[in-house]
């Protein structure tokens, strides 16, 4: 039996609680409704196209995760968040990391459902699927940090340092994106790495 539908509204009830935890008392209440552009446009965006195309459970939970680490982000702010400051003072940074540790998750955790997509609805060869799926993943990077400025501007600019998260890094844009970049290299180099393995082991003696 597919455990997908099964699993599917579990995924989406735990969702749903940390984002209950994380709209209670967040310590920034506008950048907490800033940071949650993201979410509704991101849940919004997998429900409308559900019907038409519906990901793999293993990309479904890659989603999740994802989420749930934003959502922890936007209760905290990502400039202090606990998590965040527990890294730096163990591991005596000059910065809270949480921010960055984010972007390179952004490209872990969505490099490999992004190839899905592709694989199944562009049907290339798998050197091109890997290539265009890190593309993707550095288009959206970039493009997510000028959608950062543009709302940051528009809708609350008093908000700027909590919304942006630099903590005083006048290359921090660019070192999120490529951090994003790292991560999808790293989710599809250990695909590939996972794919040879199995073949091995499936391969007839």
């Amino acid at each position: 039996m597919n455990a997908a539908p099964r699993q599917l509204p579990l995924i989406a009830g735990l969702l749903a609680l940390i984002w209950l935890w994380a709209a209670i008392e967040p310590l920034s209440r506008s950048d907490w409704l800033l940071e949650n552009l993201l979410v509704f446009f991101f849940v919004g965006l997998l429900l409308a196209t559900h019907r038409r195309f519906a990901f793999s459970l293993g990309a479904y939970r890659l989603f999740a995760l994802f989420i749930a680490m934003h959502l922890y982000g936007s209760h905290y702010t990502y400039a202090e968040t606990p998590l965040g400051d527990w890294l730096r003072d163990s591991l005596g940074l000059g910065r809270n990391h949480y921010d960055r540790l984010v972007h390179c998750a952004f490209g872990l955790l969505l490099a490999c459902p992004l190839r899905e997509l592709l694989a199944r609805r562009a049907g290339l060869r798998e050197f091109w699927l890997d290539g265009l799926a890190l593309s993707l993943v550095m288009a959206m990077s970039a493009l997510y940090e000028q959608l950062e400025m543009l709302a940051t501007l528009i809708v609350s600019p008093d908000l700027g340092t909590a919304f942006l998260g630099t903590q005083g890094d006048e290359w921090d844009a660019q070192k999120d994106a490529g951090l994003a970049t790292l991560g999808a290299l790293a989710a599809l180099g250990l695909r590939r790495l996972l794919g040879r393995a199995a073949r091995r082991r499936n391969a007839p003696a």
